[in-house]
């Protein structure tokens, strides 16, 4: 198996407060991986930091071989997170939220091709907090 995550000493402090202190770990390809440990421990800045959405004070990160931190674009592209909550995009319609993720993306796919595809077409003017789990 080939590493597909590989992060190196990774630190993130605000202030005096270190969120991030000397992470390390790699995932390998095929591999489920979780993140686990108290509130505050430093979970979703960690993996804000993989995704390219927040930038760290030390240590790599690389993502199928990418440096994460000089190519975050790149990163992007390659992949997906599920949020802990979506509380926010429950207030937005489903054609919105995918209008809103696909700014993240160089790549633009057509809003109406996604809806067919995950079969939400029917569904696009509905609310996200009136889908199904599934729909989710």
């Amino acid at each position: 198996m080939s590493t597909v995550v590989e992060v190196k000493a990774l630190g993130k402090r605000y202030g005096a407060l270190a969120a991030v202190d000397g992470v390390s770990f790699n995932v390998e390809e095929g591999e489920i991986f979780g993140v686990l440990g108290p509130n505050g421990a430093g979970k979703t800045t960690t993996v804000e930091i993989i995704e390219g959405l927040r930038k760290p004070d030390s240590g790599e990160v690389k993502v199928c071989g990418i440096d994460a931190l000089r190519e975050p674009e790149r990163i992007k592209e390659l992949i997906g997170v599920q949020l802990q909550t979506t509380s926010l995009y429950d207030q937005i319609r489903v054609e919105e939220a995918i209008d809103l993720f696909g700014g993240y993306y160089r790549k633009a796919v057509p809003t109406a091709t996604l809806l067919e595809e995950v079969s939400l077409a029917d569904k696009k003017d509905s609310y996200v907090s009136k889908l199904s789990g599934g729909q989710k």
